[in-house]
């Protein structure tokens, strides 16, 4: 039995209770975890602001704090492996994903290491001429980061280091769903030389989130999760008039016409919606082909996922593993049901597998006679594609924006004039054209409408962790002539 532990001003502590944390592959306890009561996460908040506020942090250099990212991506890099190895155990997320994945997120430390003295403020050619005024920007404060349990050290990764970039401090609170990785990475960050307070990574169910969204000192939250919870968390944030950044859920159309490259776009389509087992928010999980190819496309897309090996994370050789909660595994079985009652028809899998763990394989649903289906407008976070067709362009985009998410698209088309068509026309935040999934460091990330609003990744991201200040600098050594004009 594994024991991990909160990380509050440099200290690493078992918290006021613990809970028990599930293996995703066999469904039995495998570790325990920290619980944060609402003193653990008062005192994870006093330590950010009293690091915030303290000559170490407050006086540092740009340069030096990104030389200090700098040392952090070099250590997440030497550890990737073992921080992927736990993600496998404590999430179900496969270790081909999970290696891969914490490699890359070293890249993004190193982005926002470098971008930490490139933040620069203005000039203002005011219209008063005995002034000079210019804008600073200066770090917001004390950020609260909370985030899912899918991609964990990833989504962290896009929060912590643009916020200690601009000189914030940061109260990280962990998905009590295998919260394990980002316990880890705790001990990996104690080693840097950071300022004790820095960080803070606390773990624990809905109760702390909202103490920690709330709390007064908290200056900025940034959340990536549920468009319900998203809504608490606005809620709290009236208490405190906290900014928020937020990553919200997708039901993504994944749009393929009759002259897109029809092997390329199924492979796109597998690694849209099976790939992390769907649990993912920019899942392509709303498939739009054209009529003309849709028999030929779901008959590849259909031997594609039943070739697809599901498995023990563990094993490289596995392309599918767990759901992370029985939950998930709940919710899909739910709406597969109600949406085949109302005529929707299974292309394939669509049963939970027999046996441990919380499995469920690859499932593909034509929706043809179901267009109101349950399937096309819930987020599953599971490995389950919906399927319509439509006949031309325009049927194709209103289709596609036919959703009250706009994280992410995908169009699949050899014709130019009409890529750019379908990028101007869909809203969201994010179109990728005969590509999918694709992510970098140097570019935004984020949606429109319940898919969330501010960007993670790039220098926007690095910007909503900055405030202005206006500095006003009177250059005229006369005295003010009259104090009750304003000049």
């Amino acid at each position: 039995m594994q024991i991990f532990q909160h990380y509050i001003g440099g200290q690493f502590s078992d918290g006021a209770t613990q809970f028990e944390s599930l293996d995703p592959a066999t469904g039995q306890v495998w570790a325990l975890m920290a619980n944060a009561c609402e003193d653990d996460v008062n005192a994870a908040v006093q330590a950010a602001q009293g690091a915030f506020l303290s000559p170490e942090w407050a006086g540092m250099t740009a340069t030096a704090r990104g030389k200090l990212l700098s040392t952090l991506a070099d250590l997440v890099a030497e550890n990737a492996q073992r921080l992927a190895e736990i993600e496998t155990r404590d999430t179900g997320k496969i270790i081909r994903e999970t290696s891969a994945q914490i490699a890359y997120v070293a890249e993004y430390f190193r982005y926002f290491a470098g971008l930490a003295d490139k933040i620069e403020g203005a000039h203002l050619p005011i219209d008063k001429p005995d002034m000079e005024v210019w804008l600073r920007r200066e770090p917001v404060g004390v950020v609260a980061a909370v985030v899912p349990w899918n991609s964990q050290l990833f989504l962290s990764a896009v929060k912590i280091a643009p916020a200690l970039a601009a000189g914030c401090t940061v109260v990280l609170k962990a998905s009590e769903d295998g919260p394990a990785p980002m316990l880890e990475f705790a001990k990996i960050f104690d080693q840097v030389g950071f300022p004790k307070g820095v960080l803070n990574i606390i773990t624990g169910g809905p109760d702390a989130g909202a103490a920690l969204t709330r709390h007064p000192k908290v200056d900025h939250v940034a959340f990536t999760g549920g468009a319900e919870t998203a809504r608490h968390i606005v809620r709290n944030s009236a208490e405190n008039l906290a900014t928020t950044s937020l990553e919200l859920g997708g039901k993504s159309p994944f749009i393929v016409f009759d002259d897109a490259d029809i092997e390329s776009a199924a492979n796109a389509q597998v690694s849209g919606i099976f790939a992390a087992t769907g649990q993912s928010c920019v899942a392509g999980s709303r498939l739009l082909v054209h009529a003309s190819i849709k028999d030929e496309f779901l008959a590849c897309l259909k031997a594609k996922a039943e070739a697809i090996v599901i498995g023990a994370p563990d094993d490289m050789a596995t392309e599918v593993g767990p759901l992370c909660t029985m939950r998930q595994r709940e919710t899909a079985k739910d709406l597969i049901a109600r949406s085949l009652d109302v005529g929707a028809k299974l292309v394939t899998g669509g049963v939970a597998l027999e046996g441990d763990g919380f499995y469920f394989p690859p499932t593909i649903i034509d929706c043809a006679n179901a267009p109101d289906a349950p399937c096309l407008s819930n987020e599953f976070f599971g490995p389950v594609l919906s399927v319509l067709s439509f006949e031309d362009e325009a049927e194709a985009i209103e289709m596609a924006n036919d959703t009250e998410f706009g994280l992410a698209a995908g169009v699949f088309t050899q014709n130019l004039t009409r890529a750019h068509r379908m990028i101007n026309a869909i809203r969201s935040g994010i179109v990728w054209v005969n590509t999918y999934r694709a992510v970098s460091p140097i570019a935004p990330f984020g949606g429109y409408g319940l898919s969330g609003h501010g960007r993670e990744g790039g220098l926007q991201a690095l910007l909503d962790y900055t405030t202005i200040k206006t500095v006003w600098l009177r250059t005229s050594d006369d005295p003010i002539p009259d104090p009750f004009i304003m000049r």
